[in-house]
């Protein structure tokens, strides 16, 4: 599928770095580096601004090294980018760690995974089928 991209940013494009790849690494464009303190959160532009078609969106999800290692996530994880924005994409980052994590330009900071999904349409009703699990969430099925 081919894509409307305009970058703005002094880094290539996204680009998926193996054969198997969902996702495309973003990188910060920042003037300066930027510090985010223990469970502080930023949003950190991209300098990327895309066209998706109807029936697609973009979703801004963490990095695992970054989390696991450094504590850093993706607040809104995923993050959705709809068909119809055309505004910058940007990419709200939270320090989940107990040290300050630095920021600097170019840095891969969160992944960008495109995705086809569906429009639903309600129809009331009054009663809904049964199942084994009913009304069962939060753990009900257990961990084992």
């Amino acid at each position: 599928m081919q894509i409307k991209i305009i970058n703005t940013s002094d880094h290539e494009l996204p680009a998926y770095e193996t054969l198997a790849s969902a996702g495309m690494d973003l990188r910060a464009q920042l003037n300066e580096p930027i510090t985010l303190q223990p469970l502080e959160r930023a949003i950190l532009k991209t300098g990327l601004f895309i066209e998706l078609p109807i029936g697609y969106e973009a979703q801004v999800r963490p990095r695992s090294g970054l989390a696991a290692k450094k504590g850093i996530t993706v607040l809104n994880s995923p993050g959705t980018v709809d068909a119809d924005y055309r505004g910058e994409i940007g990419v709200i980052l939270v320090n989940l760690s107990q040290d300050p994590f630095v920021i600097e330009n170019g840095e891969r900071i969160a992944q960008l995974v495109i995705a086809k999904h569906e429009r639903a349409t309600w129809i009331e009703v009054s009663q809904l089928s049964d199942t084994s699990r009913g009304a069962g969430g939060f753990g009900s099925t257990g961990v084992k």
